[in-house]
């Protein structure tokens, strides 16, 4: 442990706060990260996972906000970090946080049903082209999120219109798809690998600027790695998610370096390792000052696919 670390460690449980629902992306980290803490018993005090999934996630935000001088609050951040407030209009931005870490960043695919005829995602993308406009029904998590900022940029990608059906969570999302209920989905790889598994969904193309980073077989003689970008599948779409920690305001720099201490513990593990790999996430892993930067680039990019979308507040 550094020095820094030492100056300063946690004298009650601390809370983790997902502002999101149990089943997603950002819970199953979460929880994770809690059970690796717990395994090997890397904090004296129990790290308590809490969904504070209200507003789109503003609740969970709002609550780090007004715990202003509270070390024992910390948050899993997605990127309803930038969509909830352009969103919703609540008064809060990342900059009322303090950063800790990015602790990856998640993938998004374009998953089908199994047993639709799509192979490709160009074979999807005519068959958008060539329903009624309407007709095809994209399935995600929340509205004015992720999911439906993808879809937008996938109608513009088409030249077509698409309905989007917005469920409370990636799991609920998958299970939509495997019954037929929507027509794709952009699930993260860990909302989906179990159906992918039991060869119930299929992954066209990932939105990222190089192909997943994972030869290990995972179903039908098939990695990560086989699966193409959408860009080489003419849907010039790229869309990453942050995964990373926040402190309350005010947070002083040796509170900080406990938290930055404790995941460089949690990502030395095995299990941290093959997480990592079972949900194909981009690895990326930042510290302050560059985390902020990274931040605060990302956040004006949102505005702007927000503005876009037409997603924004009044006032927004």
């Amino acid at each position: 442990m550094t020095p820094a670390a030492a100056a300063w460690q946690p004298t009650r449980p601390v809370e983790f706060i997902v502002p999101a629902g149990t089943g997603g992306g950002a819970d199953q980290m979460a929880r994770t990260l809690q059970g690796i803490v717990t395994k090997y018993n890397l904090m004296k005090q129990p790290l308590v996972v809490i969904n504070k999934s209200g507003g789109a996630g503003g609740e969970g935000f709002l609550d780090l906000k007004t715990a202003a001088n509270n070390p024992h609050k910390i948050i899993i951040t997605l990127s309803n970090l930038f969509t909830t407030p352009l969103a919703t209009g609540i008064p809060f931005t990342w900059k009322d946080l303090t950063p800790v870490a990015m602790l990856a960043l998640d993938e998004f695919v374009l998953w089908v049903n199994a047993d639709k005829p799509y192979k490709t995602a160009k074979d999807f993308v005519e068959a958008v082209k060539a329903a009624p406009p309407g007709s095809i029904k994209i399935g995600g998590t929340g509205s004015k999120q992720e999911d439906q900022i993808i879809t937008v940029a996938l109608e513009k990608a088409t030249g077509t219109k698409l309905t989007y059906i917005p469920y409370k969570g990636g799991g609920e999302v998958a299970v939509q798809l495997v019954g037929n209920h929507v027509d794709a989905t952009v699930n993260n790889p860990i909302e989906a690998v179990a159906q992918w598994r039991g060869g119930k969904v299929r992954p066209l193309c990932v939105f990222d600027g190089k192909p997943m980073d994972y030869s290990e077989s995972v179903a039908d003689g098939q990695a990560w790695k086989d699966v193409p970008t959408c860009k080489s599948q003419g849907l010039d779409i790229e869309y990453l998610m942050l995964r990373g920690i926040f402190m309350g305001p005010k947070a002083t720099p040796d509170q900080v370096a406990y938290y930055i201490d404790l995941i460089n513990k949690v990502r030395d593990t095995p299990e941290w390792k093959d997480f990592m790999k079972s949900g194909a996430f981009n690895t990326t892993f930042m510290t302050d000052p560059d985390y902020a930067k990274w931040v605060e680039t990302e956040d004006k990019r949102h505005e702007t696919l927000m503005r876009e979308a037409g997603f924004l507040a009044q006032g927004n």
